[in-house]
């Protein structure tokens, strides 16, 4: 056996039989009437998996002799998904005063150029996981440099904390510093091999990744899509629409396309599996063609609002599946409360208040259909992996007063939602285990 394999293996069956005790959530759509809440329930973890849910009472009777885990009035969560991020980019998060192309040459690009130090990936790869998963996030779709080590270094570190994760090489042959191009060729041969390497490794899974349509020429786009349809169960993730300028761009770039959509289109990279991220000026008919072909959208608020972006309809999530996403460091925080948080602020400008079900849906369970793992992630429910985030309810001052006045779970949970940050995590499980935190 393999070290990585030997390790992941070591992590899962480290837990293999624990009572958690807190309050429980099931939630299995956007729709409040989709939930049921115990204020005193119990989840049973056997061997990385979530067996069962339910009152603590019945649980414990029927379990009396396996170890205990009581978190008190905290609520028991799946971890949340983040299904739009650039691990690269943590170093660069919070960067003043550009919108999306000057945002690209000015920060991302020179910073995306240290990548190719195997060591310097590495040392990003641990903070960035360090990061997300102490605002609670257990799953991340990241875009990774253009240097094969740099995806290699993701992987890596993913595998050694046990997490399922996404991610893949950005192919850029145009519009871009010469030290982050490659060629169509180039992107086809190195992506396939970094597929036969880490897709299905233990629980990885590779995305396609052109960076989008004005860093990747038709022909690199066709190359991707031919190495898509050689390897369909992989993800193909890249950008739409996030800002007008780069649509006219695009529309300057491709002539002969209808429109942005169309530049993935007829490249064979639009369908089931395909996420784009941004997805906020589109055009009637992108929509429908979303919608008809089963591509799923990731919404960015944070980043939207932070680079000048837009203003994201969340209503496209009633026809086209829609995650939440924090798209560091455009985003501006590595927490999918914060997240939640500006994704409602945006719907309350749009006329359309979500209610909190639909935001933790969109961070839990809608993202996990986003990212194709539906079922094994995103939800508390029996023969879901344990990825859990446990949430203190009153993590600040001024969140503990508002929630003592709750009537019911969602104006108990609503403040930490809008307020809430990294205080708000009090513990977070993969598969399982935990990975340091306990409870007071």
């Amino acid at each position: 056996m393999d070290k990585l394999n030997a390790t992941w293996l070591t992590r899962a069956m480290e837990s293999a039989h624990e009572i958690l005790i807190g309050q429980t959530l099931e939630l299995s759509g956007p729709d409040p009437t989709a939930a049921r809440h115990n204020s005193r329930g119990a989840v049973v973890i056997e061997n990385g998996k979530i067996a069962r849910v339910g009152p603590a009472d019945d649980i414990l009777r029927a379990h009396p002799n396996l170890p205990q885990t009581d978190y008190g009035t905290a609520l028991i969560l799946p971890g949340f998904i983040d299904t739009h991020v650039h691990y690269p980019q943590t170093a660069i998060i919070a960067s003043w005063g550009k919108r999306l192309i000057d945002w690209l040459d000015q920060y991302t690009f020179p910073e995306e150029m240290r990548f190719e130090d195997p060591d310097y990936a590495a040392h990003a790869a641990r903070l960035f996981f360090d990061l997300s998963l102490g605002a609670g996030t257990t799953t991340v779709c990241s875009y990774a440099t253009s240097h094969p080590a740099s995806v290699t270094a993701f992987f890596e570190e993913a595998n050694r904390r046990g997490l399922r994760a996404m991610a893949g090489k950005s192919c850029m042959d145009r519009n871009a510093p010469h030290a982050l191009c490659d060629t169509a060729q180039r992107a086809y041969d190195e992506s396939k091999a970094l597929i036969e390497t880490w897709h299905g490794k233990n629980r990885l899974c590779y995305a396609i990744t052109p960076r989008f349509t004005p860093t990747s020429t038709t022909e690199q786009l066709n190359a991707l899509g031919a190495l898509w349809a050689e390897h369909p169960d992989c993800a193909m993730q890249t950008h739409i629409s996030e800002q007008t300028d780069e649509v006219a761009w695009v529309a300057e770039l491709c002539p002969d396309a209808r429109d942005y959509l169309d530049t993935y289109d007829r490249a064979g990279l639009l369908g089931k599996g395909a996420i784009f991220g941004h997805a906020i000026h589109l055009t009637a008919r992108e929509i429908a063609r979303l919608q008809d072909t089963g591509a799923a959208i990731a919404h960015c608020p944070t980043s939207n609002t932070f680079i000048g972006s837009g203003l994201f309809d969340m209503k496209l999530a009633e026809t086209i599946a829609v995650g939440l996403a924090t798209d560091t460091g455009g985003g501006s925080s590595f927490s999918m409360l914060r997240t939640m948080a500006a994704a409602y602020e945006i719907a309350q400008l749009r006329g359309n208040a979500l209610h909190p079900a639909n935001l933790l849906w969109r961070a839990t369970g809608g993202a996990a259909d986003v990212l194709g793992f539906a079922g094994k992630i995103g939800q508390l429910a029996p023969g879901a992996e344990a990825d859990l985030a446990i949430l203190d309810l009153a993590s600040t001052p001024v969140i503990a007063q508002r929630a003592a006045r709750a009537g019911d779970i969602w104006e108990a949970l609503f403040p930490t939602i809008m307020m809430g940050d990294d205080r708000a995590i009090r513990d977070v499980r993969i598969q399982g285990r935990s990975t340091g935190s306990s409870p007071c």
